[in-house]
């Protein structure tokens, strides 16, 4: 059985999901994703300790302090995709990192010469936890803002919550 709660954020409305356990998908309303994913009759729409801990989460997260706890997650993707959400994970809060950066990482550790930033940028995109796996810190070269799943103007507005100038990004 999966737990729903949904959450009013400054950035519009947040859907997430629970197994009574860990979090196990948190998305805006408006991403394509995730929902379309869930079965009505597996849900209940209730909030549980894990979804009660995400909100007070994302309470500390749009007040503008970096949360200094996280609820406990539970991802399930390919390793692949595991790999580069760990990768997400330990990006500082207010810091950005490329696709590009993200792949040479996960090259170095497998030993390759290069790792493609396209398959990176899929696994980004795959993200079952938005903000607490924070893909939106992830960008394009050169410092464009490519794509995010609940759209470029709430990225940038998670960016500039953060402190980063994102007066200079595309």
């Amino acid at each position: 059985m999966l737990y729903i709660h949904h959450y009013q954020s400054p950035l519009g409305g947040i859907t997430m999901s629970s197994n009574g356990q860990a979090l196990t998908a948190l998305w805006f309303d408006c991403q394509k994703q995730n929902s379309c994913s869930l079965k009505e009759e597996d849900l209940v729409d209730t909030t549980d300790h894990v979804l009660k801990e995400t909100e007070k989460w994302l309470d500390t997260y749009f007040s503008g302090i970096a949360p200094n706890f996280m609820p406990p997650i539970l991802f399930d993707g390919t390793k692949f995709q595991e790999t580069v959400w760990d990768i997400l994970l330990s990006i500082p809060y207010g810091e950005i990192i490329t696709y590009g950066e993200i792949a040479d990482k996960i090259a170095k550790v497998r030993g390759l010469d290069r790792m493609s930033a396209q398959a990176v940028g899929s696994a980004v995109s795959h993200n079952p936890i938005a903000l607490i796996i924070p893909c939106h810190r992830v960008i394009g070269k050169n410092g464009n803002l490519t794509g995010y799943a609940g759209g470029i103007d709430k990225k940038i507005e998670l960016l500039k919550l953060e402190g980063v100038d994102t007066s200079g990004m595309y």
